[in-house]
């Protein structure tokens, strides 16, 4: 390089920046696909949904008729959306710490070293990995009152006087069922905290014992902050995921009884394909998807998300 000149570095220089342009044009060309994907599976569906909440479309047929906002003033007016909204809420949350304590514990547990460890890995899968129809009918019968395993464990034991109707007695299904999701769920999530806890080195673990500390301070300095990012993202997926769930609630109780379980996947199900009025059910459906999108925003944005790997170092 000591024998060029100026000019030589000068006629150089398109070249480089042309290898860049065609880099990135070929970088846009790779991401087009899963962009047209994503347009095609979300951005299309959910325009066509906001379009529809704004007419009087229905499930019966006729042409759509714009109405405007009075899809959205009748959900918020007629008192049927405040229940399933908070029930909702409920069942989120709730289930989210529920599957993010039970992951939490099964993946230290797992992550200790002790006979049987692969077997115990591959078995916790199984409540994931089996269709949820299966999961829900397993359930069903179990709980039964007149012949589930349930209640004649807990009526063996001396626990209960009578058999408890789980699914079908109000005080009891809106719990059942919570519990039920959380445990077709928290294998997922035991997965990634389990991930998590097999980067941490045992050389932090043995610093911490020649210290002198003890469990509950190695788990609070060494163990939490490693894994706290990962529960930082268990903790938004399970909201998500599970205030989105119909499946198993619709498999197990339909909504019910008296509406005990009916949240708001279930309640817009019935606006739209019992009731018929799908402007209606659509308007509660983009009502749901704002407020998860403000709820992932404000998570994001004030929820701490926990050390990196080199400030815990």
């Amino acid at each position: 390089m000591t024998g060029a000149t100026v000019d030589d570095v000068k006629d150089a220089a398109p070249s480089g920046a042309a290898t860049v342009s065609v880099r990135a044009g070929l970088g846009r060309l790779f991401a087009a696909p899963i962009l047209i994907w994503l347009a095609l599976t979300i951005a299309l569906p959910l325009g066509y949904c906001i379009w529809i909440s704004l007419t009087n479309a229905n499930t019966m047929g006729g042409v759509p008729r714009f109405v405007g906002l009075a899809n959205y003033i009748t959900v918020f007016s007629d008192g049927t959306m405040t229940g399933p909204f908070l029930r909702s809420l409920l069942w989120a949350i709730g289930g989210a710490v529920l599957q993010t304590v039970i992951a939490a514990a099964a993946a230290l547990l797992l992550s200790r070293g002790f006979r049987g460890q692969h077997i115990a890995r591959t078995w916790i899968m199984i409540s994931w990995v089996v269709p949820t129809i299966i999961v829900t009918f397993l359930w069903r019968w179990m709980l039964n009152a007149d012949f589930g395993v349930v209640n004649h464990v807990l009526t063996g034991l001396g626990l209960i006087d009578r058999p408890i109707d789980f699914l079908g007695d109000p005080d009891f299904a809106f719990l059942t069922v919570t519990l039920i999701n959380a445990w077709r769920w928290f294998p997922f999530m035991t997965l990634l905290i389990l991930a998590a806890l097999t980067r941490i080195a045992p050389e932090y673990y043995e610093a911490a014992k020649v210290e002198g500390a003890t469990s509950l301070q190695i788990f609070k300095r060494v163990t939490l902050p490693f894994i706290q990012p990962v529960l930082y993202v268990v903790g938004l997926l399970g909201t998500l995921w599970s205030i989105n769930v119909f499946d198993i609630i619709w498999l197990t109780t339909k909504g019910g009884p008296i509406g005990a379980t009916k949240t708001m996947p279930v309640a817009i199900y019935e606006r739209a394909f019992q009731q018929f009025r799908l402007g209606e059910a659509s308007a509660m459906s983009v009502t749901l998807a704002l407020f998860l999108l403000l709820f992932a925003f404000c998570y994001i944005r004030f929820v701490p998300s926990g050390a990196s790997e080199q400030e815990v170092v």
